[in-house]
């Protein structure tokens, strides 16, 4: 940056934002001391540049946890310490030195009767993960069994968590339009646009749910199976060169951050692990106005150097976090003129794995005249952008609705807005559950050649689906949907 904040500055700026955790690249003494006493939990870490000394020497390590962990402790609340980043893909040389690293910081925590209160892990890039899609088939590079095995042992017996950096950003721009934007931004889908892991029947929304998972799988293939995954860095960049990087937008940023941390909030967990939460650090706090590389390197930042948030993230309901969006007279309705077989698709969503409540859209209840799609989707699109918290993306749908100011509601009908309610069914907002070459310092670009093959291929279940309603007459679909969405989570022979 070429204005770096002062430790202050950056401590005064977490508290008013309610930021609670961050991850610090260092373990800076001025930063520390700036977070002395705030409650704040902090990770620090142990910069690639001093692998070397610490790696060789038990006394260099017990040193390092002296002078940046004992010396700050408990009034700044440290809970882990990152040894490296991405050292196993940035800098391989390294890699023999990373467990000895580990260890010698771990007696260090020891002996300093500290390892109660502080982990150690070492954040991966996703790309040391290979065949990553569909997740039950994802595997470790062999080429790294020598470190990843001793690693995860190591992380097993401490209690330590498998730190993973996850970039979707990435992912999809390397697929070359395979993997939908949508799938990438945590937006919702049809049930045909989802991906399914053919060996196991999980379907996937999103990508960062499918990359965590592959994790899971990676270590299990490995026989390692009660490590948790914390991600340690994802986010998407704000601006980026038009013409090369179109995608890098202040727009899909929000996007994808509001949605990625309503995910997270909502506890959904991922297809493998339901209601599981995956701790997830976004990155990063400060754009780095001075960064090389790509237009897009220089704006992942939540705020400028002057502390202005580079875009407001919306996040009703969800804690106060930049600038909220507090409007509550926003509805989301189809949008004119959209092609019905889209919108009935989308309506199948929303009263299905979108898990609305369309029983006053049934025959004799407020909400079913006018017995038209466009009507019934309004009903279903609207409670559920209201039911996610009027979020940026969730009035989406494929691009068959659109946010309106005038309140759909008619006669008995009332829709979800001022004086309406978001009816969704179940506890949980989020639909039902049921990467890399360096590209900078903290960045990299995903294995997505599986993935790519099996976000294109038709889902199995969605296909039962359609086959199961296929022999019912066109004017009778959506009315058997409807039924059929309110009988369970799982599609109906008729």
């Amino acid at each position: 940056m070429s204005s770096v904040p002062a430790p202050t500055q950056i401590t005064t700026l977490l508290r008013s934002q309610n930021i609670r955790h961050i991850r610090l690249y260092d373990a800076d003494p001025a930063m520390l001391a700036a977070l002395a006493n705030t409650g704040i939990r902090v990770i620090v870490s142990v910069p690639n540049e001093q692998l070397l000394a610490i790696g060789n020497s038990n006394a260099t390590a017990a040193n390092w946890v002296a002078k940046n962990v004992a010396a700050h402790f408990p009034a700044v609340n440290i809970t882990a310490i990152a040894v490296g980043s991405e050292v196993l893909s940035a800098q391989p040389n390294a890699a023999p030195l990373l467990m000895p690293a580990m260890r010698y910081l771990q007696n260090a925590l020891v002996a300093a009767a500290l390892d109660r209160y502080i982990k150690i892990s070492t954040p991966h890039s996703s790309s040391i993960i290979l065949d990553s899609f569909p997740p039950s088939q994802a595997f470790f590079n062999r080429s790294l069994d020598n470190v990843l095995v001793p690693m995860l042992k190591f992380l097993q017996s401490t209690g330590s968590p498998l730190m993973l950096n996850v970039y979707p950003y990435y992912d999809y721009m390397r697929s070359n339009g395979v993997i939908p934007l949508d799938y990438a931004l945590f937006r919702p889908l049809p049930p045909n646009k989802e991906a399914v892991d053919a060996n196991t029947l999980l379907h996937y929304t999103n990508v960062f749910d499918a990359v965590v998972d592959a994790a899971y799988f990676a270590m299990a293939y490995l026989n390692v199976t009660n490590v948790p995954v914390m991600v340690t860095e994802t986010g998407w960049p704000h601006k980026g060169d038009p013409s090369t990087e179109p995608d890098a937008t202040s727009d899909n940023a929000d996007t994808y951050n509001s949605n990625l941390i309503r995910h997270v909030m909502n506890s959904t967990g991922t297809p493998k692990h339901p209601g599981v939460t995956v701790p997830t650090y976004i990155y990063e706090l400060y754009d780095e106005d001075t960064r090389p590389g790509s237009t897009s390197e220089k704006y992942w930042g939540l705020f400028d150097m002057n502390g202005v948030p580079a875009y407001a993230l919306h996040l009703t309901g969800s804690g106060v976090l930049l600038a909220n969006d507090t409007t509550n007279q926003t509805y989301c309705v189809a949008r004119e003129g959209a092609d019905p077989k889209m919108l009935q698709a989308a309506l199948d969503w929303a009263c299905g794995p979108g898990k609305v409540d369309c029983s006053v859209l049934m025959q004799g209840q407020p909400c079913y005249d006018p017995d038209t799609v466009e009507a019934h989707a309004t009903y279903a699109f609207n409670a559920y952008y209201h039911g996610m918290g009027m979020g940026s993306g969730t009035c989406y749908f494929s691009g068959v609705a659109v946010i309106t100011t005038t309140d759909p509601s008619h006669g008995s009908c009332v829709y979800a807005g001022k004086n309406g309610s978001a009816l969704l069914n179940g506890t949980s907002l989020a639909p039902s559950s049921n990467s890399t070459e360096g590209s900078g310092a903290h960045r990299g670009i995903g294995d997505v050649s599986s993935l790519a093959r099996v976000v294109s291929a038709a889902l199995l279940l969605s296909a039962i689906y359609e086959v199961h309603l296929g022999i019912v007459r066109p004017a009778r679909r959506r009315r058997l949907h409807l039924l059929i969405s309110n009988l369970g989570s799982k599609p109906h022979r008729c």
